[in-house]
């Protein structure tokens, strides 16, 4: 999932060096923090919150498959 949702991050971005995410697994409940620089932040969050709802909606999408619950947030 890290993975991913690191591919996704760097395509919507202008600088994709900075863009880093951590992984924390709890049990089947897996935290990713999703950081990216100040300036690609609206690029990463969209008008209204769309891309990133588009993100979490594809990583839930991929973590159905392996049973897992993971929650992505945008810091």
């Amino acid at each position: 999932m890290k993975e991913l949702v690191e591919v996704i991050a760097k395509a919507l971005v202008d600088n994709p060096d900075e863009v880093t995410v951590e992984e924390k697994v709890e049990g089947k409940n897996v935290k990713l923090e999703l950081h990216v620089a100040p300036s690609d932040m609206g690029k990463v969050i969209g008008k209204q919150g769309r891309i990133a709802k588009a993100i979490r909606c594809v990583v839930k999408a991929a973590s159905t498959k392996d049973d897992l619950r993971v929650d992505v947030d945008i810091i």
